[in-house]
């Protein structure tokens, strides 16, 4: 507080879709919780819902929650009420984030707030690749409104520099952190999974987590696991597959599990609040996806002292260092995967040595303290204050 009892700290404004579990919205909790109190206050704006136990993470008691609840469609029915919100709160800083939210920085532009940071974590479940005219067209009508953007990955970088003209100066790109503490690296022998049916040590368990959709492609994984037990019978009876997560897909791939007769190879585990935990349990982790910006949970299971075999899409490359922690494979392809997966239920050693390369290089290069010092050392210099 100063002398006249105004609160001089940053406000920053964390605008989002919505406020429930998600990676981009881990994101945003770790941020909030780990930005130094003496100099950063919040407000989260969640255009649809915020979910109350999911706000239960922010463990500062001083953070407010405002859901907008959006209807389908555009936000220009929110912008009065967006245009109202600003002005109340007079935020330092507005950062929005992805697609869905980019629109509100034109009612902060004409609410006067000095700072808009625009962050791109990925692409759009309808747009995959970038590709589609209408939301480049979107993004380039924004362009004026935004202060500056944060890419997530080079290829995010690119893509922003590229398709949608913004000028170097105004990118900056800084990749996620994961927090050390809570995804530690797992031990000699995989730590059982609460309600799994795969706890036998003498098992190989590969695994995944994320939401059951489309874009993550989980039924690839299951198709390329269905090819390896069947090419590989010898091999059947030891690898076990988890899917963890919840969404549109799970119907489908229930169908799918039940069609090749695999209900005593694979578990759904469902959405889980114990994520480290359930890392822990695997020996491989899988992350089949069509599309990415940066992927947290490759760097959770990074972190946890585990191999990955991931996609060569988005910014997977900037994290998985191709044979050294983990392998590469084209999108869509359950016979290149299959592959791969073969190689590390065939010789567990390969999965153990690169896993432990992998926790070096979350070390290195991607810890969550790094991450949040870049976030408060750009609030602070488009603010125009000093570190």
């Amino acid at each position: 507080m100063s002398p006249t009892g105004k609160d001089e700290r940053l406000l920053v404004m964390h605008v989002v879709f919505s406020f429930a579990v998600g990676g981009l919205e881990n994101g945003v909790v770790n941020l909030i919780n780990r930005l130094d109190t003496r100099r950063f206050r919040h407000v989260v704006v969640a255009l649809t819902k915020c979910d109350p136990a999911f706000c239960a993470r922010v463990t500062r008691p001083d953070v407010e929650f405002v859901a907008l609840h959006k209807p389908p469609g555009h936000s220009f029915k929110l912008f009065p009420a967006l245009f109202r919100l600003f002005r109340k709160y007079r935020p330092d800083v507005v950062h929005t984030r992805n697609l869905a939210a980019l629109e509100t920085s034109f009612p902060a532009w004409l609410a006067g707030v000095p700072v808009r940071i625009h962050g791109e974590h990925g692409w759009d479940v309808t747009d995959p690749d970038g590709t589609n005219p209408k939301y480049r067209l979107i993004r380039r009508l924004h362009r004026p409104f935004v202060t500056h953007y944060i890419a997530l990955s080079g290829h995010l970088k690119a893509y922003l520099r590229e398709a949608i003209k913004v000028p170097e100066n105004r990118v900056t790109r800084i990749c996620n952190g994961v927090d050390l503490t809570r995804f530690e690296a797992r031990g000699p022998q995989r730590a059982p999974i609460e309600g799994s049916p795969f706890n036998d040590q003498g098992l190989y368990v590969l695994g995944t987590v994320g939401r059951l959709q489309a874009v993550k492609d989980q039924m690839n994984l299951l198709r390329a696991f269905v090819l390896l037990i069947r090419r590989r019978p010898d091999l059947a009876s030891g690898t076990r597959l988890v899917l963890a997560g919840d969404g549109p897909m799970r119907g489908a791939l229930e169908a799918e599990i039940a069609r090749e007769c695999v209900q005593d190879h694979v578990w759904l585990a469902g959405e889980r609040g114990d994520v480290p935990n359930v890392m822990r349990g695997f020996d491989c982790f899988v992350l089949p996806s069509q599309a990415e910006g940066i992927s947290n949970t490759i760097l959770e299971a990074m972190a946890g002292g585990l191999p990955v075999v991931a996609t060569a899409v988005g910014g997977n490359g900037e994290l998985v260092d191709d044979g050294v922690t983990g392998t590469l494979v084209p999108p869509q392809d359950p016979a290149l995967l299959a592959d791969a997966l073969e190689r590390y239920v065939s010789s567990p050693a390969l999965g153990v040595e690169q896993g432990r390369a992998g926790r070096k290089r979350v070390e290195a290069c991607f810890s969550l303290d790094g991450m949040v010092g870049q976030y408060a050392g750009l609030y602070q210099s488009l603010s125009g204050l000093s570190n």
